[in-house]
């Protein structure tokens, strides 16, 4: 398989194993526009919630600027502070509400679409997994690397020579 071809996780929070099942992922299907200088880095994603008996997708295109929003969202994450991530209002948000307990709360809010908005407890998520996101996050950025470079307003071009 190709690497651009690659369907990864980018966040995958989730109860730990024997608990309540529930859910979230952000999965990256693939660059927006393959090979194309003002999309290729894009990447297709869809946000997926499986929480018994509501499962979702919201389809989402993420931009370089939002896996960087999304490191500083752990950092926030990390020090049990509530957080919010994609809420530019072109795409549905997230919002992350840890809880005294050690549980995280995740609400998707699809605004731009449907109006609607789904949360799903995590009672136990695992003790490290933020680190776990970060791993993820990591993990994206090989498979799928900024490759394009705006070298003045509205001017892109290759970060690095591509191959055929």
């Amino acid at each position: 398989m190709d690497s651009t071809d690659a369907v990864i996780n980018l966040i995958h929070l989730a109860d730990m194993p024997g608990t309540s099942g529930h859910s979230v992922s952000v999965r990256v299907l693939g660059r927006f526009q393959p090979g194309i200088l003002t999309g290729h880095d894009f990447l297709e994603c869809e946000i997926v919630i499986e929480a018994e008996p509501v499962n979702g997708n919201f389809s989402v295109t993420l931009l370089p600027e939002d896996l960087e929003d999304w490191e500083d969202v752990l950092t926030t994450l990390e020090s049990g502070r509530f957080a919010m991530w994609l809420t530019s209002g072109r795409t549905p948000s997230v919002k992350f509400k840890p809880d005294e307990s050690g549980g995280l709360w995740v609400s998707v809010h699809d605004g731009p679409s449907s109006a609607v908005t789904v949360t799903v407890p995590l009672f136990a998520p695992p003790p490290k997994w933020v680190t776990e996101q970060r791993d993820l996050l990591a993990q994206a950025r090989e498979v799928y690397p900024r490759e394009v470079v705006e070298t003045s307003p509205g001017a892109y071009e290759w970060r690095r020579a591509r191959n055929a």
